[in-house]
């Protein structure tokens, strides 16, 4: 089917006459940020898919992976830099991330010991590059984040204000809904989950975020956490029916089970 998609694609260019050319490295600038961005959502598809059966699809991390260390012999720029460390320090904790039977394995409850040291010494190195060029981006600031909790020895020595100072600056340079969900989970476990409920409740009331499960997961946890039972329940429930992912969708299962 590809393979004829692709036979397709090549017949219609030749039809229209359209020339293939190769940038010149002037060119690359201006197209640096869509090409970062389609070698991002192909990782992101790979560390965490979709939908389907399986959490992760090993081939896609590792083919944007292989881009990401092809741009930075091509381009070296701090967001190239950071985009490649993002990748490494987030795909270092593969192993640890699913049971042997394929079951979801939150960060906390990690074992630490089967991340990739390797993987995660290079994309400190990367990040540490990149931000002394003093040109931090988005990318650039979320692979700092991802050091951070690599670099954490145990759960409980995760340095959680300087995530969220990091989340900070990044929600300034590149504001979005998603990163401040992800600020809010940073704000609960530095000042406990009724500020992180706070930040997440405000988010879901501007009517942002309303289809997304992880939004409603979160919220969840946290109301467990406050011993918010019923309400607990209810957002679970939410994120149960808004999760594809057949893995995600049985350890809310689980969560809701444990209520």
């Amino acid at each position: 089917m590809a393979a004829r998609r692709i036979v397709r694609a090549k017949g219609k260019i030749r039809d229209a006459g359209i020339p293939y050319q190769v940038p010149g490295r002037t060119d690359l600038p201006e197209r640096l940020d869509t090409v970062l961005q389609v070698v991002y959502l192909v990782f992101n598809e790979g560390y965490s898919a979709s939908a389907g059966a399986a959490v992760t699809r090993p081939d896609l991390s590792a083919e944007a992976i292989r881009l990401g260390r092809l741009l930075v012999e091509l381009l070296p720029d701090p967001e190239v830099l950071g985009l490649l460390a993002l990748m490494l320090l987030h795909d270092a904790r593969r192993a640890a991330r699913t049971s042997r039977d394929g079951e979801i394995v939150l960060l906390d409850d990690q074992d630490r010991s089967l991340w990739d040291r390797g993987q995660i010494a290079e994309g400190v190195a990367l990040v540490e590059r990149a931000l002394a060029a003093r040109r931090a981006g988005p990318y650039v600031l979320q692979a700092a984040i991802a050091a951070v909790h690599a670099e954490a020895a145990t759960p409980a020595a995760t340095d959680w204000a300087e995530i969220v100072g990091l989340y900070d600056v990044l929600l300034r340079l590149a504001p979005s809904p998603v990163v401040e969900l992800n600020r809010a989970a940073a704000v609960a476990m530095r000042d406990g989950p009724e500020a992180g409920l706070t930040a997440v409740d405000a988010i879901l009331a501007r009517g942002e975020l309303g289809d997304y499960h992880l939004a409603h997961s979160a919220r969840g946890e946290l109301l467990r956490r406050l011993g918010r039972r019923d309400e607990a329940i209810a957002a679970y429930r939410r994120a149960l029916a808004l999760a594809a992912q057949d893995p995600e969708r049985r350890l809310l299962e689980k969560r809701l089970h444990g209520l």
